[in-house]
C-alpha cells in the first residue's frame, strides 16, 4: 500500500510540474491579439456515457441563422496538461486561430468548419489511453447528430500534438472509414506498418521538430512517416514537414523544441505570411512541397473527402481494448510524464543560456 501511495504521490507531483510548464508556455505566446475573443467562440458539449467515461469537449460552429450549408468538421485533440480542467484543451493553445474569418474562409466549399476540441480526463490520470478510443467515438458521433444538418460528413478531418498525435494516429487506425484526412502533429506513438496499412486511405501530413526532445526524431517520428508513405494508397498526397529548430510564426523561438504545433495553428505560414521559420516539407515520395500563401494545411485538409456514411461506431474498431486493464499507472503514462518533465527543464536550461548570451 504504502508503495501505491507513494507512486499516487508522484504522478500528482509530477503533473503539477508539466502543469507550470504549460503555464510558462502561455505566458510566451504571441500574435494573442484577439485569440481571447476566439477562444470565448467555443461552446460546451459532452458526450454520452461509454464504458464507464464521458468525454466532454468545447467546439467552435460556423452556422449562422438558417444556414443550410454542410460545413467540414476538424476533430483537435490536445497534448498533455491540457486536459486537466474542462476548457483548457482550447485556452491553453492556438487552435483558436482556426475559428477567425481568414482561417475559415481557407476551409474551401464551405468557406467554414466546425471545430470540435475533446478534452482526455487527466483528472482521472487518463491521457488519451486506448480505452478513450470508444468514448472519444461516442462523443463525435453524438456531435454529429446533434449538428448533422450541418455537417458534411465526407469532410471530418482529425489532428493533434504530442499525446493528441498518438490519438490521432490511433483513431485513424481504428475508423480508417471516417476520416478524409489526418494531421498527427509530433505523435507519442510510434505505429507499425501493419497499423498504418490500416489507415491506408487517409492522407497524412505529419510536423515534428527535429530536436524534439520528448519525441525523438530518427527513433520515433522518422518510422513512424517511413510506415505511413510505405503502406498509403496516395504517399504522393501526403506530407511530412520538419522544423530544424521550432519557433513561433513571428520566429521567436519556443521554450521546447516539441512546440510544433505552433506551426499548424498558424497553418504553416509565418506571421507575415511567408515561409514558416525553419520548415521544410517533402510529399510521401521524397519531392519538396513548396507552400505558397495562403495555401496551407486547412487548404490541403479541405482537398480530400471520405465514403463515411454517417453510421456510428459499437466498439473501439480495430484496435481492440481490454476494458479491465487501468490506465492509471501505464508505461506510456509515466514515460510521457517522465519526458514532459525533461522537457520543461531542458527549457529552463535553454532559457538561461539564452539570458547570459
Amino acid at each position: 500500500m504504502k508503495k501505491i501511495i507513494t507512486v499516487f504521490l508522484s504522478v500528482l507531483m509530477l503533473m503539477s510540474i508539466c502543469t507550470v510548464a504549460s503555464f510558462a508556455e502561455e505566458q510566451t505566446l504571441p500574435l494573442s491579439a484577439g485569440l481571447e475573443a476566439l477562444q470565448e467562440q467555443f461552446e460546451y458539449g459532452e458526450g454520452p456515457e461509454t464504458d464507464g467515461y464521458t468525454i466532454d469537449y468545447r467546439y467552435y460552429s460556423p452556422v449562422k441563422a438558417d444556414d443550410t450549408t454542410k460545413y467540414p468538421l476538424v476533430i483537435w485533440l490536445h497534448g498533455m496538461s491540457e486536459g486537466s480542467s474542462e476548457g483548457r484543451q482550447v485556452r491553453q493553445n492556438n487552435i483558436a486561430y482556426w475559428t477567425s474569418q481568414e482561417f475559415q474562409s481557407r476551409f474551401t466549399g464551405a468557406e467554414g468548419a466546425f471545430i470540435m476540441a475533446p478534452r482526455s480526463l487527466e483528472e482521472r490520470l487518463i491521457f488519451w489511453d486506448d480505452t478513450m478510443i470508444f468514448p472519444l467515438r461516442a462523443a463525435i458521433d453524438s456531435f454529429i447528430a446533434e449538428h448533422g444538418e450541418n455537417i458534411d460528413l465526407t469532410r471530418i478531418y482529425i489532428g493533434g500534438f504530442s499525446m493528441g498525435g498518438k490519438m490521432t494516429l490511433k483513431m485513424s487506425v481504428a475508423y480508417p472509414d471516417m476520416f478524409a484526412a489526418a494531421f498527427p502533429i509530433c505523435p507519442a506513438w510510434s505505429p507499425s506498418a501493419e497499423d498504418t496499412a490500416l489507415m491506408a486511405d487517409i492522407p497524412v501530413w505529419l510536423t515534428s521538430g527535429k530536436p524534439d526532445p520528448i519525441i525523438n526524431y530518427n527513433a520515433s517520428v522518422i518510422p513512424t512517416w517511413n510506415n505511413i508513405v510505405a503502406t498509403n494508397n496516395t504517399p504522393e498526397l501526403c506530407r511530412f514537414s520538419t522544423l530544424s529548430s521550432v519557433r513561433f510564426p513571428d520566429g521567436k523561438k519556443t521554450t521546447s523544441a516539441h512546440h510544433a504545433w505552433f506551426a499548424v495553428n498558424y497553418d504553416m505560414f509565418s506571421i507575415d505570411n511567408g515561409d514558416y521559420p525553419d520548415m521544410s516539407t517533402v510529399n510521401g515520395l521524397g519531392e519538396d512541397v513548396v507552400l505558397t500563401y495562403p495555401e496551407g494545411m486547412i487548404s490541403w485538409l479541405s482537398q480530400f473527402t471520405s465514403d463515411y456514411d454517417g453510421t456510428p461506431a459499437t466498439d473501439s474498431g480495430n484496435i481492440p481494448v481490454d476494458e479491465n486493464t487501468s490506465n492509471l499507472f501505464s508505461f506510456d503514462t509515466i514515460k510521457d510524464i517522465i519526458n514532459k518533465i525533461k522537457a520543461f527543464f531542458e527549457s529552463i536550461l535553454e532559457m538561461f543560456r539564452s539570458f547570459l548570451g
